[in-house]
């Protein structure tokens, strides 16, 4: 409740009104309208506040701030959802038998054999 994350933060309760006017923070609200704070809307707080008491950041850049880190995330998401699918790729492409050269390729792949030179 907003009163309990106001006194945990030692902030006012208007200014958690505020951040969510400014849209930075968006609790969900119980059936009797009242705030309620998930552990995700808290860590955000906690940045919210390093940027804010810490490191001097107004609220136009703390909403940039946020912006940029929740699209690193998702960046990072979608590389590592990637580097998963290529990794599947890769181990799948080692289980299979090697596929033979179709005699009508453009670039046709010759195999060389490694013959053993005299006195070597």
């Amino acid at each position: 409740m907003i009163s309990a994350v106001a006194e945990q933060y030692q902030i006012h309760p208007q200014t958690l009104r505020l951040y969510e006017r400014e849209g930075l923070l968006k609790p969900s609200r119980s059936d009797g309208n009242t705030r309620l704070y998930t552990e995700d809307d808290v860590e955000r707080l906690e940045v919210i506040l390093k940027l804010t008491r810490d490191l001097g950041v107004n609220l136009a850049g703390v909403e940039i701030i946020l912006n940029m880190r929740e699209k690193m995330a998702e960046m990072q998401r979608q590389i590592e959802a990637f580097v998963s699918s290529l990794n599947t790729e890769i181990t799948s492409q080692r289980t299979r038998p090697a596929a033979q050269e179709p005699a009508n390729s453009l670039i046709p792949v010759i195999q060389l054999r490694r013959s053993k030179k005299p006195g070597a």
